[in-house]
């Protein structure tokens, strides 16, 4: 069944731009009303509600926000876009916040109009179809995510709704929560499943490389650059673009960035030639965005072009019991890499796995259980068997809450330790390089692989964790 034809109301006191605008949105095939007053206005949306209102903000008898009160305080479903002068972004970013959902600088072309229109209208089919599903619908399976818990079932029902827009998506998550496997997801439940997925991780890439890594470079465009190169915007075209970590993206290149997204257009670091490409974006970050935004480190207009679709991504700590149904599927597939025989997790195993905070969520649990398999064998994971979780969980442990880039950390201490010393066994005993390695890769997946954080918290020079890293044949970016 063909969708239904869009409703729009342009509000325009210009009868010459109103008439282009409708001609512009004519291959919408739309049902197209105008009014030239805020009062003309008014009085068209008590009598119907609108798909989009297309809103110029400087109108003859009111001003444009007064409109955007209008809507809010009668509850209307319309999604609106609002006109400003070029220059205007801060007017624009305003207009957002009290419940715009993009907005358009003059002068624009026809083309700039239909993008922003279809995104617009998308995002209305997409509050659509969330409220239309059933909050008791389970989902036990879903992608490759596991767990069936209900902060997860609203994951699932969110990312199901948003995968068939062309709507940005910004996830937000403590690190090793899943945020690629999310933006992964998003990716293959959308029309673009058979074109490409391209991840960027932003924190990854030295400052001066990342727009090269973005939008590619040619030949001589700086010292090592010996030959014309793609970068990820060409490698999306026509699927995904998954920018992680967004928040540690310099600010000269968030503008460029910006201006991506707005037009599908970019050049080459080298280049004079524009280039266009058809990209969806997705991006993540382990930090609070719009604290960003309020420290300066983040520009506000960028953060509201990207934030159209927000998904927030609960920590372990709050899934419940999926810590066992992670920890059971992580234990078979180990056991089966490592030519192992482990079938189930002991009671007391569940326990601790069960108390234990994770404050590296799914990548640490996935690191205690692969090491775990790794270094014992049997048929069942006993709790003797866990690394480094003696005294680290239950009621015997005192839990610190600290904050650093945005994130609650949890950094548990135990006292009373000669209690303890009757429950210990030579067996118990570790070999010092053995800690001294899980401390380190601990420190580096709660930072996100930031060697030079990791390194002030275990108090060591940077190149001490480089050297070891070096030596163990791992890379910072394996813990991001």
């Amino acid at each position: 069944m063909a969708a239904p034809a869009p409703t729009i109301l342009i509000v325009e006191d210009s009868l010459t731009l109103a008439k282009t605008y409708e001609l512009y949105l004519g291959s919408l095939n739309g049902d197209i009303q105008t009014a030239f007053t805020g009062s003309e206005a008014m009085e068209l949306l008590e009598k119907s509600t609108p798909d989009v209102i297309l809103l110029d903000l400087k109108l003859p008898d009111m001003d444009g926000f007064e409109i955007l009160k209008f809507i809010q305080n009668h509850n209307l479903s319309s999604n609106v876009i609002v006109i400003t002068a070029h220059g205007s972004v801060t007017t624009a970013v305003e207009a957002m916040q009290k419940g715009a959902s993009d907005f358009l600088l003059k002068p624009f072309n026809a083309d700039r109009l239909l993008t922003t229109m279809r995104n617009v209208l998308e995002i209305g089919r997409l509050n659509r179809l969330i409220a239309q599903i059933s909050d008791h619908q389970d989902m036990p399976n879903f992608q490759k995510f596991v767990g069936s818990s209900p902060v997860m079932q609203n994951l699932y029902h969110t990312i199901e709704g948003a995968a068939p827009s062309r709507a940005s998506v910004f996830i937000v998550g403590e690190s090793g929560t899943g945020k690629e496997l999310t933006a992964d997801a998003i990716h293959h439940l959308s029309p673009r499943t058979d074109q490409p997925f391209v991840a960027l991780n932003c924190a990854a890439i030295p400052a001066n490389l990342i727009e090269s890594e973005i939008f590619g470079h040619k030949r001589g465009a700086f010292t090592g650059a010996t030959e014309d190169r793609q970068g990820a915007a060409a490698r999306a075209d026509g699927g995904t673009l998954f920018l992680d970590e967004i928040c540690e993206m310099p600010m000269e290149l968030q503008s460029k960035l910006l201006r991506f997204i707005q037009t599908g257009q970019y050049m080459r670091v080298g280049d004079n030639v524009t280039h266009s490409v058809d990209v969806r974006f997705v991006c993540a970050t382990n930090r609070d965005p719009w604290q960003q935004v309020q420290n300066g480190t983040f520009r506000e207009d960028l953060y509201y072009r990207l934030h159209v679709i927000s998904l927030a991504l609960p920590p372990l700590r709050d899934r419940g019991d999926d810590v066992l149904q992670i920890a059971r599927v992580l234990l078979h597939q180990f056991s089966a890499q490592e030519d192992k025989n482990f079938k189930a997790l002991g009671s007391e195993c569940e326990k601790m796995l069960l108390t234990h905070r994770w404050p590296g969520n799914v990548r640490e649990l996935s690191n205690v259980i692969h090491s775990a398999v790794v270094l014992n064998n049997g048929d069942t994971l006993q709790a003797s068997m866990l690394p480094s979780m003696q005294g680290r969980s239950g009621a015997d442990a005192e839990t610190f809450v600290g904050s650093q880039s945005g994130i609650s950390e949890q950094i548990q201490y135990t006292p009373n330790i000669g209690r303890r010393i009757a429950d210990m066994t030579i067996s118990s005993i570790l070999p010092l390089e053995r800690v001294e390695r899980e401390t380190i890769e601990r420190a580096l997946i709660i930072t996100g692989g930031k060697v030079h954080e990791a390194a002030k918290h275990l108090d060591v020079n940077p190149s001490t964790l480089y050297r070891k890293l070096k030596t163990w044949k791992l890379d910072p970016r394996d813990f991001t």
